[in-house]
């Protein structure tokens, strides 16, 4: 799949604002993938998720679905 073609190093990977003590999860655009990593394991692996995957999750997120996941 032409796709999963990438270079992780020249993807814009970005990291939440609150996030801080090499304890975040960091995401980036890839052609019409969004790609997810562990920032402590930089070179370790990238699960990529569709734009709608994604979308789903940041949905739920934004109205606490996965609050309890804190507890």
């Amino acid at each position: 799949m032409s796709h999963l073609n990438f270079d992780r190093n020249e993807l814009a990977w970005r990291i939440a604002t609150r996030s801080g003590g090499g304890n975040c999860v960091q995401v980036a655009k890839t052609d019409n993938l969004i790609a997810v990593r562990n920032s402590r394991f930089p070179d370790g692996e990238v699960i990529l998720y569709t734009k709608q995957e994604f979308e789903a999750f940041l949905d739920g997120a934004k109205k606490g679905e996965f609050d309890d996941m804190l507890d």
